[in-house]
């Protein structure tokens, strides 16, 4: 079958690899679409950090590079293992994958809950550590992985599940509800994401700052209180939330650009006594103001992408309450097209501070586009 490979920076392949078979306990999937996050493309500009490496397998996997890219996906069933639960899976369900593979081992204290595997210091993620990938023809993973959508869920909102998990956990860990305020820093596709799942908690007000016109456009269409491109000369966005919020800063700020400056802004911006959530994973240690901490009491937490969130991202995009999701898809194109047309062209997007993050990949080379 054919599948995207990673090998290390600006080393990315499409090569015909061995079909995999299910396992005892998983579950075989014909990918339909993959989308390509912010992480692939840091991947792809950057060697990995931590195994797997060319020389280092993955703890978990037992796989070195190179490994099949692609962790935003759904498709359909086309196989199951042995063990599988039949009373709930069966060929032709078709299927959102939750990529978090958890060491399971019985001293790990983040596999000890299902609302901690997202901690499991050993965990491998389906399109990074080994264990196949979205990119990819077809991927065997575990039962409890796949999580079945419901008919009025098109395959390709499917592949939107995962990131909206990461944006649904983080808005739930900051215990937004009915009539609060809130500013998103980063108008990316998980801002826009987070923007999406506090209107939908009962925010009253929901700012988003971001960096360049395009994407500030997409907050807009999608509803924000208020829309601060930072790329503008003299925007204050600390001032304008203030002026905003009746002087008393957001309720909930959520960090999603992880910069020293939207740090800053965050720690200003929130109210006394409010919550500030960082979804952002940082390529620097940023200094943190202690003090203004302190005197304004305020909660900093973190949001580590998801763990029991997928089921209730389904539910609530099957119940209506998520609209036009499709129209975050950017662009649909083939594995073939992969590096030129899906790499390249995020890339060069996000050198115009576009929105860059949100194209579909079509699994199989006849589905070009839909």
């Amino acid at each position: 079958m054919k599948a995207i490979l990673y090998y290390g920076a600006n080393n990315v392949r499409l090569e015909d690899i061995p079909e995999p078979v299910a396992g005892r306990t998983q579950v075989k999937v014909k990918v339909a679409w993959c989308g390509i996050c912010g992480t692939d493309l840091h991947y792809y500009k950057h060697d990995p950090a931590m195994p797997p490496t060319a020389t280092e397998p993955h703890a978990v996997t037992g796989e070195k590079l190179p490994v099949v890219l692609g962790h935003e996906f759904s498709g359909t069933i086309v196989e199951l293992g042995s063990a599988v639960d039949k009373s709930k899976y069966a060929v032709g369900q078709n299927v959102a994958v939750e990529p978090l593979n958890c060491c399971n081992q019985p001293d790990c204290v983040g596999c000890s809950s299902s609302d901690t595997r997202n901690l499991c210091p050993r965990i491998a993620v389906v399109g990074f550590s080994g264990g196949g990938g979205g990119l990819s023809e077809y991927v065997v993973v575990d039962q409890k992985m796949t999580h079945i959508l419901p008919p009025n869920v098109s395959l390709e909102v499917g592949a939107l599940v995962e990131p909206l998990a990461v944006a649904w956990r983080s808005v739930k860990k900051a215990k937004v509800k009915a009539g609060d305020t809130v500013l998103i820093l980063g108008a990316g596709p998980i801002g826009i994401f987070v923007l999406k799942c506090a209107q939908l908690f009962g925010a009253a007000w929901v700012g988003v700052s971001g960096r360049g016109s395009k994407r500030c456009a997409l907050a807009r269409t999608y509803g924000a209180s208020a829309v601060y491109d930072v790329s503008t000369a003299g925007t204050d966005v600390v001032a304008e939330t203030l002026k905003a919020t009746n002087g008393r800063g957001a309720d909930v700020v959520v960090d999603c650009a992880g910069v020293q400056s939207s740090l800053d802004v965050a720690l200003k911006a929130a109210r006394p006594g409010g919550r500030i959530m960082n979804v952002a994973a940082w390529t620097e240690s940023p200094t943190i103001d202690l003090n203004l901490m302190l005197f304004k009491e305020l909660v900093l937490d973190n949001s580590l992408t998801y763990s029991a969130e997928h089921p209730e991202v389904i539910q609530a995009i099957a119940d209506g309450k998520f609209k036009d999701l499709e129209s975050l898809i950017t662009r649909r194109t083939s594995l073939e097209n992969f590096v030129e047309k899906g790499l390249g062209a995020l890339l060069h997007e996000k050198t115009r501070q576009s929105l860059d993050t949100s194209l579909k990949c079509p699994s199989a080379s006849p589905f070009v586009a839909r």
